[in-house]
């Protein structure tokens, strides 16, 4: 339970001087930024005992420098990300702050800025969100790279699906190009001057979202570089709150977008030996919801990254100075307030318990029915919304609904295709996971946990041949895969090898679509919708567009059909579809679950105890606890974490404990946490305590406690003192426990 910083299991990010109402006493933190300043932040957060990182924007900053000509002579305003109206594309208007076209000469730049955090003693630096934007490619820079590596002249992406697919795939080039040679230069710059193995990692939103909002991202071009160490899974509410349609309804679903969104991230480094933290964020950019709404959608992004256990490293927060001592509205409405103390608790609790999901027991109720819905990146390189795309009525054309505007330049699409082949499932309990199609070549043994895979090409396309070839083998081996497409989407006749004779090899025939060439690979060319057998699999096709079961119960309850059908055929007794209205999943001692809305059912989850409501800054012990549909929890089974008779072991605290030693008269700890946060700590203790008390550098007081019989357990409440850290001592009748 009390872990060591060099785990680096929790950390945050922070642009602000270290102050005593943030210091969140994680194992690690990411000081934001390179300017004057770095040098004084990174050893003041190190003098307070942190692992420190160094994180900076890879795609956007303060530039200015550079593009006005001061570094080099030469000015640098061709290479900003510019659209087809020849307007930037700005991450900030004061000052000026273009997205960039991440050329070779911009690369040396971010290399000499860089440089100087290396000098400063940092121990892994996080390049944030390599970003190209789908409306960008015409500025005169873009030109010249196309011309580079296509060897042709620059065609407009609006021109032609082809020419839309070509720019994006350029796109996520560049980025990969500049990241490869900046990490390198750095690891061999840190290696040969300070003998200092330096990491690097990459922020990055997911790729389901980066879809949503038209950009172009690397991803898992990434998994290739051996320069690249991880990820940051950059998902928070701001992402997960997009709205999507199911069943035909356009709404938010924060918990929903979570999960798949969680799960894609965990799959692009599963079977790697790449980390990836999970990032939640107990606020957001948008600085209008009120602390209800940040709370309730929090809790959401939360449970839902737990539900995934390959992951266990997380960043509890960014910025926390904007959390802790930022106003936002209250939710009475009149006017702006600071964090409710409650919450402050309760945020503190959860990010100390994330510290310790490293859990070698888990326990789901679904182990048995894998599940995956196939995604690449190129379905980023086909999001281009031109002025001819308008949906008809009734009937989906290959584009989706109308977009809405998001700070007045931000338009999002639905991404009904996917979210088509995801949410039915998922909305009746089924466990399914996005599973990078990317990877199907990289690793022998990828698709061997998944017993079910969904795919479509009607929203992206396999980017080589070879992965059909793994595909098919998986099938041939027993796997079942269910194909949902008609060959509608107008990206098929992009220049690719499935119709170019020469990018395809010695075979002279062309392939209409990619899924002609994957079916004559499972030896089905002659294939018709339903099912077929191949070796030891099979096939099941449903000749729609995916987003058809997105816009009607009708349309999705055809795609769960379609799996229940596939299922049947595999193993009736084995694989059986089960739906329910809940996910559920156990780690160790915790029991992480989320009851869904628009489910099977409007029945509530009742959860056996006792346990302890980590969610709950009193840490109240419950015998029972009913969860009814859109709510969440996070869970101490007390019997299940039960120390050795006579030991004493902390259950949660919204503290960091340290040194906890138990005598023949009682126990202490250390605990150090934001000033002036009310703190609380519930621990198994063999008795009742007959006193406790705090003592700070500055004083020595009684704290309130409260024992719980039941449970044997203690709850203690203190308040972090201005220094941080705090002493508290428990003293109990000594005969009492040796007897």
């Amino acid at each position: 339970m009390l872990r060591d910083r060099k785990e680096e299991r929790i950390g945050f990010q922070e642009s602000a001087p270290y102050h005593p109402d943030y210091d969140l006493q994680t194992d690690f933190v990411m000081v934001y930024g390179i300017d004057e300043t770095m040098p004084k932040r990174i050893k003041e957060w190190k003098d307070k005992g942190y692992i420190v990182h160094l994180m900076t924007g890879v795609a956007w900053g303060t530039y200015n420098g550079y593009l006005d000509g001061e570094v080099d002579g030469e000015t640098h305003w061709d290479e900003a990300q510019t659209d087809r109206y020849g307007e930037m594309i700005l991450h900030g208007k004061e000052p000026v702050i273009p997205y960039m076209v991440p050329t070779v000469s911009f690369g040396r730049f971010l290399s000499d800025r860089i440089r100087s955090a290396v000098d400063s003693g940092v121990e892994a630096i996080h390049l944030e969100e390599p970003e190209f934007w789908v409306n960008g490619g015409y500025s005169e820079a873009f030109k010249r790279e196309w011309q580079l590596y296509y060897k042709e002249p620059w065609n407009p992406p609006h021109a032609s699906p082809d020419a839309q697919f070509r720019s994006a795939k350029l796109k996520a080039f560049l980025y990969t190009r500049v990241l490869d040679r900046l990490c390198t230069e750095m690891k061999d710059y840190a290696l040969k001057r300070y003998n200092r193995v330096l990491r690097f990692y990459v922020p990055t939103h997911s790729l389901i979202n980066y879809t949503q909002w038209r950009i172009v991202s690397p991803q898992s071009r990434l998994i290739e570089l051996p320069s690249i160490d991880g990820y940051i899974a950059q998902i928070w509410t701001g992402t997960s709150r997009t709205p999507n349609v199911y069943e035909g309804v356009r709404k938010e679903r924060t918990f929903e977008t979570a999960y798949l969104e969680y799960g894609v991230m965990q799959e692009l480094v599963r079977g790697t030996d790449r980390r990836m933290w999970f990032l939640h964020d107990p606020i957001e950019d948008n600085p209008n919801h009120t602390w209800a709404d940040y709370k309730m959608n929090y809790l959401k992004t939360v449970a839902a990254s737990l539900l995934h256990p390959g992951v266990s490293h997380y960043e509890v927060a960014p910025w926390p100075q904007r959390i802790f001592k930022g106003t936002y509205p209250s939710d009475e409405g009149t006017g702006k307030e600071r964090i409710p103390p409650d919450y402050a608790t309760t945020l503190l609790h959860v990010m100390h318990t994330l510290g310790n999901m490293d859990q070698a027991h888990i326990e789901t109720d679904d182990e048995s029915l894998q599940i995956g819905v196939l995604i690449a990146d190129s379905a980023m390189f086909q999001r281009m919304k031109t002025e001819q795309e308008a949906p008809d009525a009734g009937k989906y054309d290959g584009t989706d609904p109308e977009g809405f505007q998001e700070d007045g330049d931000t338009e999002l699409l639905d991404f009904s295709p996917f979210y088509g082949l995801a949410l039915p499932l998922l909305k009746h309990g089924i466990p399914v996971r996005p599973v990078q199609l990317d990877n199907v070549r990289r690793y022998p043994h990828y698709l061997a946990p998944y017993r079910v895979l969904l795919l479509s090409y009607e929203f992206m396309k396999p980017e080589y041949s070879d992965i059909h070839y793994a595909l098919a083998q998986w099938v041939q081996d027993g796997g079942a895969l269910i194909y949902v497409g008609d060959d509608s989407d107008p990206y098929h006749s992009i220049r690719a090898w499935w119709n170019d004779n020469h990018c395809y090899g010695s075979q002279s025939k062309v392939y209409h679509s990619p899924r002609e060439h994957l079916f004559e690979q499972l030896g089905l060319e002659a294939m018709q919708e339903g099912i077929h057998y191949s070796g030891k699999g099979l096939v099941n096709w449903l000749a729609v567009h995916p987003a058809v079961c997105s816009l009607t119960k009708t349309g999705a309850d055809q795609l769960r059909q379609l799996v229940r059908e596939t299922l049947e055929k595999m193993d009736g007794s084995a694989f059986r579809f089960e739906s329910k209205n809940y996910f559920k999943i156990k780690r160790g001692p915790y029991i992480i679950a989320s009851v869904l809305e628009e489910s099977v059912s409007e029945a509530p989850l009742v959860i056996a105890g006792p346990v302890v409501d980590l969610f709950d800054p009193a840490l109240r012990v419950r015998q029972e606890v009913s969860l009814a549909p859109g709510e969440q929890a996070l869970l101490y089974d007390v019997t299940a974490g039960r120390p050795h008779q006579g030991e004493v072991k902390l259950i949660s605290a919204s503290s960091r404990i340290e040194d906890l030693t138990i005598t023949n008269t009682g126990f202490q700890f250390a605990a150090r946490g934001p000033a002036s946060i009310q703190a609380t700590a519930r621990l198994h203790c063999p008795v009742e305590p007959i006193s406790v008390i705090c003592v700070s550098q500055d004083k020595t007081a009684s704290a309130v406690w409260e024992w719980d019989p039941k449970s044997q357990t203690v709850l203690l409440q203190y308040e972090h003192g201005s220094g941080n850290k705090i002493e508290v001592r428990a003293s109990w009748n000594s005969e009492t426990v040796e007897a």
